[in-house]
């Protein structure tokens, strides 16, 4: 099930579940709004670099939102979707390190988030959602989960753990949120 919706169309809503969370109109996590305005002294200040569009990269503003199957083919799915809507936003130079991103948030949510999850909710929806302003694009991923996504540094012979380093590598910044009155947002900023 593929679900788009611009955000300037999105209903308000007052709280948000993981039920129920897509991203509300002008959606940004708050620990990365600094990322909007640019320093004080540059070429784009006093424009603000949320509403700055550059010739030929299409909306300042947009996002789409992916439900994702609980099963492992999805996190391809994920990748594949998020390619595609980089590409309609003419933000193809992001596509390799978003689709890493994507791949180990959208692992980490089926893997903990719904194994984390209270039984009555372990059949929720994980969703993907991309949400761009100006030339950097929130990847965020929701999921009905209480676990707290938490940098690791596994043994030299475990298989996996190092999900997050990657997602803080290719990131302007990364963080989570828990969602009223359950589950979590996991979110990373990437730009060109």
């Amino acid at each position: 099930m593929i679900c788009v919706q611009s955000a300037r169309t999105a209903p308000s809503r007052p709280s948000w579940t993981a039920l129920d969370w897509w991203p509300p109109v002008g959606w940004w996590p708050d620990p990365a709004r600094d990322l909007l305005t640019p320093p004080a002294g540059s070429p784009a200040a006093g424009t603000g670099a949320d509403a700055h569009i550059e010739a030929g990269t299409g909306a300042a503003e947009a996002s789409a939102t992916f439900v994702l199957p609980p099963h492992a083919g999805s996190v391809h799915s994920a990748r594949s979707f998020a390619a595609g809507a980089l590409a309609g936003w003419r933000l193809d130079e992001l596509a390799e390190n978003m689709g890493l991103v994507v791949s180990e948030l959208a692992t980490n949510a089926l893997r903990h988030g719904l194994r984390l999850a209270p039984s009555s909710r372990s059949g929720e929806p994980v969703r993907l959602s991309l949400i761009r302003r100006g030339r950097l694009v929130a990847c965020a991923l929701n999921d009905p989960g209480a676990g707290t996504p938490a940098l690791r540094d596994p043994s030299p012979l475990e298989i996996g753990g190092l999900g997050l380093h990657i997602v803080e590598s290719l990131s302007v910044r990364w963080g989570w949120a828990p969602l009223a009155p359950y589950g979590k947002i996991v979110w990373a900023v990437l730009r060109p």
